[in-house]
């Protein structure tokens, strides 16, 4: 049967966990109710997309107990859940961006952005190009792999989720706008982040045979805003959904892919 999948534009202010988890589980219920398989939450959705030096208690462990409450949300679901978050390294190294992957209270798997561009490399550690960090999921027997935001720009990471069988891949970003909040242009900054999905991942989706799905933070935050956007490209390049602009929402979308 088609796949029915769930894309969050969320506003995650910045080292508020436990305001992101409570919007978190609203979400969870609603996409639930929506008769998804699978939902897809931004970058950094549950510690917001902070710099770890002013926001130290937003980098994450994986078995630390934000992570647990997140995964706790999901139990007794059968709706599978992607979230982002920054994650804490040995020694004091650079953390990493990283998508973790859960369905009924139990954490699947993770995955660490590939990409990190040249003005952030002096905050976060881009994850290993290797086969350890191309996990695949499944969900109703749909094999999906990710991207995280900035590796919208490293058509490697798209080619090796092909490659290890994905039939779908998610792209889960927080790209922050430019220019001053207070006189914020929102519709130049989502029509930005619209065209570089419409460039970039439409050119993916058909270069590798792909589905590609985008979930993008939404809205004002603390020192920073976010473009919001959802996406859905099929693998002839074309764009099959999207949200109308920038607000906060979710986009449910049924994909006339079989398992």
């Amino acid at each position: 049967m088609p796949l029915t999948i769930a894309l969050v534009q969320m506003r995650s202010e910045k080292g508020a966990i436990a305001q992101n988890l409570d919007a978190t589980a609203a979400y969870l219920r609603k996409v639930a109710a929506a008769g998804a398989a699978i939902v897809a939450f931004p970058e950094a959705s549950l510690s917001g997309y902070v710099d770890p030096t002013r926001y130290p208690h937003a980098v994450l462990r994986l078995d630390g107990p934000e992570v647990a409450a997140f995964v706790a949300l999901t139990h007794g679901s059968l709706v599978t859940a992607i979230a982002g978050l920054l994650e804490v390294r040995p020694d004091g190294e650079l953390p990493y961006i990283t998508q973790i992957v859960a369905r009924d209270g139990e954490l699947l798997g993770a995955y660490r952005k590939r990409r990190i561009p040249p003005d952030e490399a002096h905050l976060y550690a881009p994850g290993p190009d290797s086969a350890a960090n191309t996990p695949i999921f499944s969900a109703a027997g749909v094999p999906f792999g990710l991207a995280v935001c900035a590796d919208i720009d490293c058509p490697a990471v798209f080619a090796d989720a092909a490659r290890f069988g994905a039939r779908l891949v998610f792209e889960c970003a927080a790209p922050g706008l430019y220019g001053e909040q207070e006189t914020r242009d929102w519709h130049a900054g989502y029509s930005w982040w619209r065209g570089e999905c419409h460039t970039k991942l439409a050119h993916y989706a058909r270069e590798y045979g792909l589905y590609v799905a985008v979930a993008t933070a939404a809205g004002h935050t603390c020192d920073e805003d976010f473009p919001g956007g959802g996406h859905v490209f099929t693998p002839d390049g074309s764009c099959l959904t999207e949200t109308a602009d920038w607000q906060e929402g979710i986009l449910v979308v049924t994909l006339p892919i079989e398992a």
